[in-house]
């Protein structure tokens, strides 16, 4: 299985982009959260979506909801790094949002599945991909029955498509496997701040510094 694809040209950013995928019950969100509560410098990508809002979710902070038209007429100038169109709605990652905090030194993570992943890095630099593996299918399957929430022909339906989501992790750049949570955390933590110290991201964070050194 091919490795994810590489971009065209872009400019050379200061901020990282890390992509975090997994199959769900996974434990990505619960890394996520608490990595970003943890680590300074990072921010979760907010997509955009054309469903309305569900009871409790906040304009912004749960999802940016526009338009079908507004939507359309961003996608259509390229203004995505990726999208879906799922159960009849629009998904998406706003390319200027990304390419900005990127610019002023902040690192972005975005929360999507592998085929967002490939969709994004054809299109920017500096992507860091991570997939979330759980420790077996067994406790995969215990996590989404412990949740309460699904029923049970979502739950095999989830189980049906974790495989498949499975095998695209050889993909990756790097893999956790969530079967300790503080140990598949510090494993996050440290591909960050490794991935802060890659040379091209210390050139374009101190790049003045360091030619005064000899580089």
């Amino acid at each position: 299985m091919t490795a994810l694809a590489q971009p065209q040209h872009t400019p050379q950013y200061s901020g990282s982009l890390f992509i975090v995928s997994a199959p769900s019950g996974a434990g990505k969100s619960s890394l996520v959260k608490a990595l970003l509560a943890e680590v300074q410098g990072i921010g979760l990508s907010i997509s955009n979506t054309t469903r309305n809002a569900r009871p409790g979710e906040v304009d912004g902070k749960d999802y940016h909801f526009i338009s079908q038209p507004e939507f359309e007429a961003i996608r259509d100038q390229d203004g995505f790094l990726e999208w879906a169109h799922v159960h009849g709605n629009y998904y998406g990652t706003s390319r200027a949002w990304v390419e900005g905090q990127m610019a002023i030194d902040r690192d972005v993570l975005l929360e999507i599945d592998w085929q967002g992943a490939e969709q994004v890095v054809r299109k920017v630099d500096n992507v860091v991909s991570i997939f979330i593996l759980p420790p077996s299918m067994e406790e995969l399957e215990k996590r989404l029955r412990g949740r309460g929430t699904d029923s049970e022909e979502v739950i095999l339906k989830r189980m049906g498509a974790a495989q498949l989501e499975i095998e695209q992790a050889r993909r990756f750049d790097y893999v956790i496997l969530n079967d300790d949570f503080t140990q598949a955390l510090l494993e996050l933590k440290s591909i960050v701040f490794a991935s802060r110290c890659r040379f091209n991201q210390q050139m374009a964070r101190h790049g003045a510094q360091l030619k005064s050194i000899g580089l």
